[in-house]
């Protein structure tokens, strides 16, 4: 579920709040357009980053306080809700797109 922050439709930004839940399926993907801002806001999740391969290349607990991170544009990602009631804020770039088969990882 998420919020949508923007202005208008005609915004030229994304900026939206996440609501995910333990179990919510993510698929690895990345944004080549623009990066991304990630905040946790209330819960616990996990922010997950890949290789061109599909290997896990790190992980970041995030947690209210604690870390903001820029995912850079191209870099493959996903993320795991540790905790029921997870709200993320998001921030990308440019209007919104729907990611093409080409930005979804299947390994």
């Amino acid at each position: 579920m998420n919020l949508d922050l923007r202005n208008s439709p005609d915004d030229n930004s994304q900026r939206m709040l996440n609501a995910i839940e333990p179990g919510t399926v993510l698929p690895i993907h990345r944004h080549r357009n623009s990066s991304e801002t990630v905040v946790c806001l209330r819960g616990h999740f996990r922010e997950y980053f890949y290789d061109d391969s599909g290997t896990r290349t790190a992980a970041i607990d995030m947690l209210p306080g604690g870390t903001l991170i820029n995912i850079p544009s191209g870099q493959w990602h996903s993320l795991e809700s540790l905790e029921s009631g997870t709200v993320l804020l998001e921030c990308k770039d440019g209007a919104w797109e729907p990611l093409g088969e080409e930005d979804i990882l299947r390994n």
